[in-house]
């Protein structure tokens, strides 16, 4: 018996919101305490990162100690792939920005897994927060599904480079781009509707992902692979490299111009 049905417990949506704050908080307090006196940003980012997870872990040890943690900042010891239900976490994402004075776009990723649920890759609940702008979306209650504010597609892909998959949908589709740090901040913007399309290729994880995809879809946007099929998490590889988070509409638009006529045959079979 799981605590959601337990009278007066605290939901599984719950306790991923209110870890998701608490997390970030940590944080917030523990760079501004670091840098104040005068840590260098590599010793704030490491600081940042395992602190975090060890606040999570002591969490998920008293509240839920029967779930399994795949975090990425803990080892993974695979007795996840035998447990029912598992949280998916990354403690600081985009640690780069978290170690840079003054940057807002890092996040906190709780998200849970339960073996057989029919919700996006098995994904029962989920929360990310940013931190810095003192905010935080969850699938339960969900965000409100935003107004479209721009005349061209906006595209938010990495500030370091532009996947090869945004390089074509945003010449395919005529999208301004625009740059953002951490992935949990990226799929956010478009949750917030201050970009409407984030692609990624080449290198994610589980836990990149999961909170993210959860709280997208509980929205109402469309999240999936790029190549259209849907995200799976808890599977032994922990490697999940890409990813489309969209609205809606941009869904086929985005799959046709990355995949052509392999899409439309593809699309045409699924509708027989």
């Amino acid at each position: 018996m799981t605590s959601d049905v337990i009278a007066g417990a605290e939901t599984d949506a719950q306790l991923a919101t209110r870890l998701a704050v608490q997390t970030g908080r940590l944080l917030l307090e523990l760079r501004e305490s670091m840098f104040a006196g005068g840590a260098p940003s590599w010793q704030v980012m490491d600081n940042g990162d395992i602190n975090a997870h060890r606040f999570l872990m002591r969490e998920f040890g008293t509240h839920r100690p029967d779930d399994a943690v795949l975090s990425e900042e803990g080892a993974d010891d695979f007795k996840r792939l035998k447990s029912d239900r598992v949280w998916i976490v990354d403690p600081l994402d985009g640690t780069n920005e978290y170690g840079e004075r003054g940057r807002h776009d890092w996040a906190v990723h709780i998200a849970l897994w339960e073996k057989g649920a029919m919700q996006l890759g098995g994904l029962i609940a989920g929360a990310v927060s940013l931190p810095a702008m003192d905010v935080v979306f969850a699938t339960d209650p969900p965000p409100p599904f935003p107004e479209r504010r721009f005349e061209k597609p906006r595209l938010i892909t990495s500030r370091n480079r532009a996947p090869y998959a945004a390089v074509i949908v945003a010449n395919e589709l005529g999208c301004e781009a625009v740059r953002l740090g951490s992935a949990g901040a990226k799929a956010m913007a478009v949750v917030l509707g201050e970009a409407d399309i984030y692609i990624h290729d080449g290198g994610m994880y589980q836990w990149d992902s999961a909170a993210p995809a959860a709280v997208a879809a509980a929205a109402g946007m469309h999240v999936s692979r790029i190549d259209g099929s849907p995200l799976e998490y808890n599977e032994r590889e922990a490697w999940l490299p890409d990813f489309i988070l969209c609205r809606p509409e941009f869904a086929e638009p985005i799959l046709d111009a990355l995949w052509g006529d392999k899409w439309r045959a593809r699309r045409d079979r699924n509708w027989r």
